[in-house]
């Protein structure tokens, strides 16, 4: 019987990791996807996928990131939206969506880069808060991403022209 039971697990194993591969080959990169990006990137879609997730850390991805992550997967390219808005839409906090979108594992497939501040400030990305964070890098490559998709922003980071790219759902 052991001889069947390690079959059945080999079997199992390969049967789990195809139907993987199979679901990244179904979320290609669209056009809600950055353009320089090239590979495909699974993103759980049914309840059960999401039950047994876990990040590269090991880690369950909590329910309340899952709804912030589907939200944000739906603003378009060249748009932004606003922490305060994706929390009107999935509940929560601006800080709640902050931490989901800080430890978003599905970037860039999840543009957690078109959330913003309510004051349209470009905010922050890759867990830093703007230029005053320890290099400012990230923020630069925020803006420079947005700037890519058709946004524009001042000098202090403010996005310019809101109606135009401001997305209200």
């Amino acid at each position: 019987m052991p001889a069947i039971r390690n079959i059945r697990s080999v079997v199992t194993e390969v049967t789990i990791e195809s139907l993987k591969k199979e679901a990244a080959r179904k979320v290609k990169t669209a056009d809600h996807a950055m353009p320089d990006v090239k590979d495909e990137i699974y993103y759980p879609e049914s309840a059960t996928e999401r039950d047994t997730y876990k990040t590269k850390d090991g880690k369950r991805v909590p329910s309340h990131h899952w709804d912030v992550y589907d939200f944000t997967k739906t603003i378009p390219r060249g748009k932004v939206t606003t922490y305060k808005e994706v929390c009107r839409a999935v509940g929560g906090s601006p800080r709640s969506v902050g931490n989901a979108l800080r430890n978003n594992p599905f970037a860039p497939h999840i543009p957690c880069h078109r959330v913003i501040a309510s004051n349209l400030f470009a905010g922050g990305y890759c867990g830093e808060w703007g230029a005053k964070s320890k290099t400012g890098t990230q923020y630069f490559r925020k803006l420079d991403i947005l700037t890519e998709e058709g946004l524009s922003f001042d000098q202090k980071g403010i996005l310019q022209d809101p109606d135009k790219g401001l997305w209200i759902h």
